[in-house]
């Protein structure tokens, strides 16, 4: 009787680990959705947002953890964006006559603003997220948006305002990466204040 040939790939062939997979998957979902709260709210539209981002970025569990919040991040903004958009006409204007501001941070990054990522994600996720809450909705609807594309999505000043510029109506045709860093710097410098006060 004839044996079959050995299969010379037999042991270098690992079995995929379900359960690493599905946890990745997990990640990328709960951190979409706390990006989309911050930019439309919490509810039934941030929950749809995080399944069409999914889907449109067509993020598995199979896929690589760091493409797939890259990938799934951007396509949430997108949607996001078109929803604010529709939602309030206008609000995602550049603001008029943006000059740079007597700041308390020379630059435009956490570390500038003496916050760290840790502790940014144990605000928005922690004992400190109503706190966090609060904070935001007290914002101008274009500096949330600058704020939770820049600090939670990661984009830079760049890609941040060519998102704006596509996708955020009208009249959003005039930002600028200038414009975004500064808007950006000043909201830090509002959340460095509101870090400082929980810390006294």
């Amino acid at each position: 009787m004839a044996h079959e040939p050995a299969n010379p790939f037999n042991g270098l062939i690992q079995e995929p680990n379900l359960e690493g997979m599905e946890e990745i998957f997990e990640l990328v979902a709960a951190g979409l959705y706390s990006l989309a709260s911050m930019l439309v709210g919490e509810g039934e539209d941030s929950a749809r947002l995080v399944e069409e981002a999914i889907a449109s970025a067509q993020v598995s569990p199979c896929a690589d953890p760091q493409n797939a919040r890259r990938c799934s991040r951007r396509a949430l903004a997108v949607s996001a964006l078109k929803l604010l958009a529709a939602r309030c006409p206008g609000c995602l204007d550049a603001p008029e006559g943006l000059t740079p501001a007597t700041s308390c941070i020379e630059g435009d990054d956490l570390a500038s603003a003496g916050i760290s990522t840790g502790e940014l994600e144990r605000m928005i996720s922690g004992t400190e997220r109503e706190r966090m809450r609060e904070w935001l909705a007290s914002l101008p609807t274009w500096m949330r948006t600058v704020f939770a594309l820049r600090a939670v999505a990661g984009f830079n000043s760049a890609e941040t305002a060519a998102l704006l510029k596509l996708h955020g109506g009208p009249h959003a045709a005039t930002w600028t990466p200038e414009a975004v860093s500064e808007v950006f710097r000043q909201g830090l410098c509002s959340l460095a204040s509101q870090v400082l006060r929980s810390r006294e």
